[in-house]
């Protein structure tokens, strides 16, 4: 691993619940000496990425974040694209509904929505990158991807996340497989021990996926009824935002998600 890496590393530790983290608690988190982490922050700093609180002396994300998120939407629209799409999803629904992006070998969250309706949610972090293996965003652009990434994902130890996080690779190119013959994944507490999701791919301009789009409900609330509604309205959530942000629902696709019935939830023990 790189300097350059470690150095970047550390602005993944910030969220909402840390959005100020200090000197001993980033050398605490990251497992690395206290020297090395200052040697590294001290270079973010130097170059905008964090700023530190004038009396704390904790550490926050700094202005460039801000300058390169706006060249970024600027240039390449996304989250403004998506919002008004994952709000009307959200809404129609009844739940927690986002979108994410594929980064390296992770899925990073765009934007969320909760209509807030209901006693039980769901939490979401929007600072924390989504495994491809354990999430139904994960598994659905793994499905519908170049084989070469699933070979790779699938080709390392898997983490376990909950006692039924899918972490057997043949089992899983058999799930990948029911996904690109139905079109959406259906999870089941793989991630969370107590919610199950539906997620899709969403497509880039070659019909290649570039990231996802996921409703998540407590597992209380999954009930055959209210995911057969959440697939219908995802299927059209999908095909907006992927026309939307300039991509290719693929042909094959599209005719697949006419007539397929909805399955029931699975999960690594092949109970339904």
């Amino acid at each position: 691993m790189g300097t350059i890496t470690k150095a970047l590393e550390l602005l993944n530790l910030f969220s909402r619940t840390k959005p100020e983290i200090g000197l001993m608690e980033f050398a605490r988190l990251s497992g690395r000496d206290k020297a090395t982490v200052h040697r590294h922050l001290t270079e973010l700093e130097e170059n905008g990425f964090v700023e530190q609180h004038p009396q704390s002396r904790a550490y926050r994300l700094g202005p460039a974040i801000l300058r390169l998120t706006a060249v970024r939407e600027a240039t390449h629209p996304v989250r403004r694209i998506l919002r008004p799409i994952v709000d009307t999803l959200a809404h129609q629904v009844g739940e927690l509904c986002h979108c994410s992006l594929l980064q390296g070998e992770m899925l990073s969250p765009v934007y969320h929505a909760d209509p807030m309706i209901h006693g039980t949610q769901v939490h979401f972090d929007e600072a924390e990158m989504l495994p491809l293996h354990a999430t139904s965003s994960g598994l659905a652009l793994l499905a519908f991807s170049p084989p070469a990434l699933a070979e790779h994902v699938l080709g390392r130890p898997l983490p376990a996340y909950t006692d039924l996080t899918l972490t057997d690779p043949s089992f899983l190119r058999s799930v990948l497989a029911d996904v690109r013959q139905d079109g959406l994944c259906n999870l089941d507490q793989a991630f969370d021990s107590e919610v199950c999701s539906v997620g899709g791919p969403l497509f880039g301009p070659e019909g290649i996926p570039i990231g996802a789009m996921s409703v998540a409900v407590p597992a209380v609330r999954a009930k055959r009824a209210k995911i057969d509604e959440i697939r219908t309205a995802l299927r059209g959530a999908i095909r907006q935002a992927t026309v939307s942000t300039g991509g290719t629902l693929p042909r094959e696709t599209a005719a697949l998600w006419a007539n397929a019935p909805a399955p029931t939830l699975t999960d690594q023990r092949g109970l339904t």
